[in-house]
C-alpha cells in the first residue's frame, strides 16, 4: 500500500480523477475490470433468482386467484337424493324383454336416533379429522388429482364431506375427470362453510352404501341385524363401518371373505380405541358380530336373482363400475342372455334330473357363442332365493375328461398329428401309482382319434409324458383357465391330462367355444351394454386370441365328434351306450373318483351355433 508523506493513504477519489500512468491505468484498469467481473457474475444469479421468484409468486397468485373465481362462481346444487337414487334395470339380449329392476333400500333417520358409538366408528374408519378439517383433505386431493391426471382409477382419499356431496346433491356426477372432482371439492367446502358438521353427518349417514342393497345406516341395520339402528352396539357400528370400503366382502362375510372381514372390523375398533371413542378394555372384550342371514327380494326368484347378479359381478371385476354406481345411477342395463334359450335350459335341466336326487348335488349348464363370446344361456340353479350362489359362475368341479380335448390341442399344437399313437393298455404304472382306464377296459397302441373317442386314459397320461404337462397347462392358460387355478403339483402330475384342475362351468363353455371358432378365444360375458340415465351407451365385446391353428381346431374337433358318434351307434346298455344318454340330456351314472380324477360327471357339447358344457 502506497503511504504519502502524512504517512496516510492516498484518498482513492482523488487518485481516480488523475490522468493514469502506463502501468497504473492497466493495473487498476485490471484490477477494476476483476473486481467488476465477480460482481457481473453475482448480478446475473440474482436476476435468474428474482425471475424465478417472480414467476412462482406469479403463478402461486394465479392459482389462488383462479381458485377464488371457481370458489365464488361454483354453486351448491339441490338436494336431488330420489334422481340420483334410481336402481338399474336388467334387459335381456333383445334390450326390451325386462329381467328385473330392482330398487333403493333407504329409510332415513335423524343424527340423535343414531347411536354415538355407531356414528364414532363411522369416523374412525372414513375420516378422523372430521369435527376438524375445512371439508377436503389436502393430501387426499392430491392423490386424487395425480391418479386421475395420470389415468389411473380414482384414488380414495375423499373425506366424509366429499362422500356426502357426491352422495346428497345432484349435478355432481360421476365421471372420473379432474374436472368433476374439482366441483366435488369446491361445492365441499362451500358445505363446509355453510353447514354445521352435525348436519353433514347425519346426510351422510343416510345417503352413504353399506352393501346388501341398504343406502344409509337404517336399511343398514335392519338389513346386517334386523333391528333399528338405535339398537346398535358399538361392535356391530364398526362392522357397519368396515362395510363402507368394501361393502361386497362384506354383504356376506362367510368363506375366503371372513378373514379380512374379521381383520378390517378388528382395525376399525383399534381406531376406535385411537380416538379415545372405546376404551381398550371395551374394545377386548368385543366379540365379532356376524350378521345374520341376507334376505332377498321375491323379484329374483328363480333365474332372474342369477341373471342380475352375475351381471353386476361383471360390471364391477371386468368393466370398472362400482357396486355403488350401479344401484343408484338409473343404469339400463343389457345382458347376453336369450329369454328363449335361458327358458330351454332351465327346462332341459329340470327335466333330464332323476328324481330323488339329494339336494347337495348341484347341477349347471353353459351356452357360449363362440363368434362373439357372449353367454347366451345358463342354468344357475334351482332357486336364487335358497341357493344364491350360481352353479354355473360360482360352483366348480374338477374338469375330469373334459380337460382331455386341451391335451389334444397342446399335443397337435406341438407338431403331433390324428395319426400319432400311444400306449392305452391298462393299468399302467406312473411314479409308482397305478393308472386304469375306465370300467378296467384295455387297449393297444391307439392314435388319438381313437383316444380321444375312448377316452383312453393311459393314452393321454402318454400324451403327456411325451410332450409335457406343462405344454398342456400353457395350452389351458390360452383357452381362459387362469394360470393360479393349476396349481404346480398339478402341473407336473402324471395325471395333469385327466383333469385334475377344477374349473367352473362357464370356463368349461369357453374352451369348447374354441374349438369350435377355430382356434380364437373370446372371454365369455354376460353384458352387451350399459345405458346411462342421459342416454349414453358403453357397448362391451371381447377380442380374440389365437389360442392354437383352425387346423388343428378341425382336427380335434373331428376327433372329439368320434364320441358323439360311436355313442350314437352303440348299444343303449354298453359303456358308450351311457355316453349317449349323457349327451341327449338323459340322467348317467357318474364315474369313480379313481377313474379320471374327477368325482362329477361333465356333459359337454361343442354345437356349430353355441357351445355348451353342463355338470
Amino acid at each position: 500500500m502506497a503511504v504519502s508523506e502524512e504517512g496516510k493513504a492516498p484518498d482513492p477519489s482523488k487518485d481516480a480523477g488523475g490522468p493514469a500512468g502506463p502501468g497504473g491505468g492497466r493495473g487498476r484498469g485490471g484490477g477494476g475490470g476483476g473486481g467488476k467481473g465477480p460482481k457481473k457474475q453475482r448480478s446475473r444469479k440474482v436476476r435468474y433468482a428474482r425471475r424465478v421468484l417472480f414467476g412462482l409468486l406469479a403463478f402461486i397468485g394465479f392459482c389462488v386467484a383462479a381458485f377464488g373465481v371457481a370458489y365464488l362462481f361454483t354453486p351448491v346444487p339441490s338436494p336431488q337424493e330420489q334422481a340420483i337414487a334410481q336402481g338399474p334395470t336388467f334387459y335381456y339380449a333383445d334390450g326390451k324383454t325386462q329381467i328385473a329392476k330392482t330398487g333403493v333400500n333407504r329409510d332415513a333417520v335423524k343424527l340423535d336416533q343414531i347411536p354415538k358409538g355407531v356414528r364414532d366408528g363411522v369416523i374412525a374408519a372414513e375420516n378422523r379429522s372430521f369435527y376438524q378439517d375445512p371439508g377436503v383433505s389436502v393430501s387426499g386431493t392430491a392423490r386424487a388429482f395425480w391418479s386421475t391426471a395420470t389415468g389411473e382409477q380414482l384414488q380414495g382419499g375423499s373425506t366424509i364431506t366429499q362422500q356426502m356431496v357426491r352422495n346428497y346433491y345432484g349435478g355432481i356426477g360421476k365421471e372420473r375427470s379432474v374436472t368433476r372432482k374439482l366441483k366435488e371439492i369446491m361445492v365441499s367446502l362451500k358445505v363446509g362453510r355453510e353447514k354445521s358438521k352435525d348436519w353433514i353427518l347425519e346426510q351422510y349417514l343416510n345417503t352413504i352404501y353399506f352393501g346388501r342393497d341398504a343406502y344409509g345406516v337404517q336399511a343398514a341395520a335392519k338389513a346386517y341385524y334386523g333391528k333399528d339402528v338405535k339398537e346398535l352396539t358399538p361392535a356391530q357400528g364398526a362392522y357397519l363401518a368396515a362395510a363402507i370400503q368394501q361393502p361386497s366382502n362384506f354383504a356376506d362375510p362367510s368363506g375366503a371373505h371372513r378373514p379380512y372381514a374379521e381383520q378390517r372390523w378388528r382395525a376399525v375398533v383399534g381406531n376406535m380405541v385411537r380416538d379415545g371413542s372405546v376404551s381398550q378394555a371395551e374394545a377386548n372384550a368385543m366379540k365379532f358380530p356376524a350378521p345374520v342371514k341376507e334376505k332377498i327380494t321375491n323379484i329374483l326368484k328363480g333365474q332372474r336373482g342369477y341373471m342380475v347378479n352375475v351381471a353386476k359381478k361383471e360390471l364391477t371385476e371386468r368393466r370398472g363400475y362400482s357396486e355403488d354406481e350401479i344401484n343408484r345411477s338409473g343404469l339400463k342395463i343389457t345382458t347376453t342372455f336369450d329369454k328363449r334359450l335361458m327358458d330351454a335350459a332351465r327346462q332341459s335341466v329340470t327335466q333330464n334330473v332323476p328324481a330323488g336326487m339329494s339336494k347337495k348335488i348341484r347341477t349347471a349348464m353353459v351356452s357360449v357363442d363362440p363368434a362373439t363370446g357372449q353367454v347366451l344361456a345358463f342354468y344357475g340353479g334351482r332357486n336364487y332365493l335358497n341357493e344364491a350362489l350360481s352353479s354355473a359362475f360360482g360352483d366348480w368341479a374338477q374338469a375330469g375328461s373334459g380337460f382331455k380335448p386341451i391335451a389334444l390341442a397342446a399335443a397337435l399344437d406341438a407338431g403331433k398329428s390324428l395319426t400319432s399313437s400311444y400306449d392305452g393298455s391298462s393299468p399302467q404304472y406312473f411314479r409308482g401309482t397305478p393308472i386304469k382306464n375306465d370300467s378296467g377296459e384295455n387297449f393297444g397302441q391307439v392314435n388319438l382319434v381313437t383316444a380321444t373317442q375312448h377316452s383312453i386314459n393311459t393314452a393321454y397320461v402318454n400324451l403327456g409324458q411325451d410332450i409335457g404337462t406343462e405344454k398342456i397347462a400353457e395350452m389351458a392358460e390360452k383357452m381362459g383357465i387362469p394360470a393360479d387355478r393349476m396349481k404346480p403339483e398339478q402341473r407336473s402330475a402324471p395325471t395333469f391330462p385327466l383333469g385334475v384342475v377344477s374349473l367352473h362351468p362357464v370356463e368349461q363353455a369357453g374352451v369348447y367355444a374354441t374349438f369350435a371358432s377355430e382356434g380364437k378365444f373370446r372371454k365369455p360375458f354376460v353384458v352387451k351394454s350399459v345405458t346411462d340415465n342421459k342416454d349414453h351407451t358403453r357397448s362391451f365385446t371381447e377380442k380374440a386370441a389365437q389360442a392354437f391353428s383352425s387346423q388343428n381346431a378341425r382336427d380335434a374337433t373331428y376327433a372329439m365328434q368320434q364320441v358323439v358318434r360311436a355313442a350314437r351307434a352303440a348299444p343303449r346298455s354298453s359303456p358308450t351306450g351311457a355316453t349317449s344318454r349323457a349327451r341327449r340330456g338323459r340322467p348317467t351314472r357318474a364315474p369313480r373318483s379313481g377313474s379320471t380324477g374327477s368325482s362329477r360327471r361333465w356333459r359337454r357339447r361343442c354345437l356349430c351355433s353355441a357351445a355348451t358344457a353342463g355338470r
